[in-house]
């Protein structure tokens, strides 16, 4: 069977997950990320790869950092960059997703990055595309419910890969929200299908989904054992807005057992590298000593995302 994000060639034509999408693809983004990530040091940092192209964000959840590098990555490949402000649309007054899509496909768009609370609306979307005749349109998932965040996944490969080289020598622990992550998805497929070894989840056990072992991956309830001699901490945010009742004593007792502090992070390799996702709670999932230290690679995080998502834009777009 056919991989849905992939056309009748092999090649991209919607990015909605990085569950089942194959390696060689992964590789292939990262390695086209690459040049990019050079623009940035450039005087005139435009390129006219994607001219002419109309690209539509849709983002019908808040976002701050995803939004505005997507729409940054754009520009700098001198697309047309439409921001669609659902507070103020038609979809604010009834009208249905799809139709909204409908409409913006008569206005000519070539991509949608589309955010959504519902799990599941990108993969809709990109269905309904070939079911009209319109699959020219491609359709970036920049994170739907707790379902996938595939270029955030890709960004953080990016960053591992920039300071690590090798995923078949490393271990890595992830930690925190996984139960609510979109993130932790995205990292866990991408890093399995790359061949991480030693793949650990560090997490209360009740923020941990009931077949998260199944994923390929090593779960612990504490933190120093499951940080001892790793490669990579990737940290993920507590995300209280999606949690219904209380799965934890308070935010104050969650910092003692799983904050990220100085003392935690020396069980690490000496070389280790710090990840987070962001937005970062301090003080909460980790403590502004280490979000601020020499091992924390935050910033570069960020910087990589605007060249991966140039990447995965042009890829899709053929370029």
């Amino acid at each position: 069977m056919r991989n849905p994000q992939l056309n009748r060639h092999g090649e991209l034509q919607h990015l909605l997950t990085l569950d089942g999408l194959p390696r060689e693809v992964i590789i292939s983004i990262l390695d086209h990320a690459a040049p990019f990530t050079e623009v940035t040091e450039r005087e005139v940092k435009k390129l006219p790869l994607l001219r002419g192209k109309s690209i539509f964000n849709l983002f019908f959840e808040n976002s701050t950092r995803t939004r505005t590098t997507f729409e940054i990555a754009a520009k700098r490949l001198t697309a047309d960059v439409v921001n669609l402000n659902v507070s103020t649309s038609s979809a604010s007054k009834g009208e249905s997703l799809l139709d909204t899509i409908d409409n913006l496909c008569a206005m000519h768009a070539d991509m949608f990055v589309v955010r959504h609370a519902a799990s599941g609306a990108p993969v809709l979307i990109a269905q309904h595309l070939q079911a009209t005749g319109r699959d020219h349109i491609h359709v970036v998932n920049a994170g739907d419910g707790r379902h996938a965040h595939p270029t955030q996944g890709l960004l953080d490969m990016y960053t591992i890969r920039h300071y690590k080289h090798d995923f078949s020598q490393l271990s890595i622990a992830i930690v925190g929200d996984v139960l609510h992550s979109r993130v932790a998805r995205s990292q866990i497929a991408a890093l399995t299908t790359l061949g991480v070894p030693d793949l650990r989840v560090i997490a209360p056990k009740t923020l941990l989904p009931s077949s998260i072992e199944s994923m390929g991956v090593r779960t612990f309830n504490d933190m120093r054992e499951g940080l001892r001699g790793v490669d990579v901490i990737m940290m993920l945010r507590l995300q209280n807005e999606r949690m219904a009742g209380a799965l934890l004593p308070s935010p104050q007792e969650y910092y003692k057992m799983w904050g990220l502090t100085a003392e935690k992070l020396a069980l690490a390799k000496p070389d280790a590298i710090v990840m987070h996702p962001g937005p970062m709670n301090r003080g909460v999932e980790i403590d502004s000593a280490v979000a601020d230290g020499s091992q924390a690679v935050l910033l570069p995080q960020v910087t990589f995302g605007i060249a991966v998502r140039m990447a995965v834009m042009c890829m899709l777009a053929g370029q």
